[in-house]
């Protein structure tokens, strides 16, 4: 598609984390648009802070941008030991180009990334898109049990 660039971060996403850096290595305040992004696009998102941000890319093995011109359409992102497991945390896609292919497109690259192609197990978590990720190989698995502890209702 016309216009559309796929950012595969380093590990980290320096660029992005600390230079604010976007397709074509332009300098455009890529943290900020990611934070209205979320923001727009992610109701489990909302209201973070450029600091917790910040923490969260520092702390992200695979981080995916994708992007239409300067316009951020897409995110996603994933940590992994690299040997047994990895976890999908992020797989946003702007609510105008949703079903165009961006979201298959942002999951593919996390799943194609060498740190991530290796691992036995491969995690997700969804609210209310089971359907797309069973439609790419994913399957529900009823023979574990996700526990939460949350620090804030303790």
């Amino acid at each position: 598609m016309k216009g559309i660039i796929l950012i595969n971060h380093a590990p980290t996403a320096p660029g992005l984390r600390l230079l604010g850096i976007g397709p074509k290595f332009s300098l455009i305040n890529g943290l900020s648009k990611l934070r209205s992004f979320l923001n727009a696009n992610a109701f489990w998102a909302k209201d973070r802070s450029h600091q917790q941000i910040k923490k969260m890319l520092l702390n992200s093995t695979v981080v995916i941008s994708l992007w239409h011109n300067k316009r951020l359409i897409g995110f996603g992102r994933a940590t992994s030991d690299q040997v047994f497991r990895a976890v999908i945390w992020d797989v946003v896609v702007a609510s105008d180009w949703q079903g165009r292919g961006m979201g298959k497109l942002i999951l593919d690259s996390i799943l194609k990334n060498k740190k991530i192609k290796s691992v036995e197990k491969v995690y997700l978590m969804t609210t209310n898109s089971s359907d797309f990720y069973q439609q790419l190989g994913f399957k529900v698995n009823r023979n574990q049990t996700l526990l939460i502890f949350n620090k804030n209702q303790n």
